[in-house]
């Protein structure tokens, strides 16, 4: 069975690959499609970069989470 990868979700794609890690030309290509929809743009920071990773990343997660509601 072949699956349209690029019609996944990225939620979809993410089990599939743990589904498929053991096959090798499967994992590669649900990671490829997975990667391509990456935005550099939108770069996560490093805890340990942050001034006061504790607290900064406490904001990071209550803005997300503010989001949600």
């Amino acid at each position: 069975m072949t699956q349209n990868l690029s019609q996944m979700t990225n939620t979809e794609l993410k089990q599939y690959l743990s589904e498929h890690r053991n096959d090798e030309e499967a994992f590669r290509a649900a990671l490829e499609v997975l990667m391509q929809r990456r935005n550099p743009a939108n770069r996560q920071p490093y805890p340990f970069d942050l001034a006061n990773p504790e607290s900064e990343i406490e904001a990071i997660l209550r803005e997300k989470f503010n989001r949600a509601e």
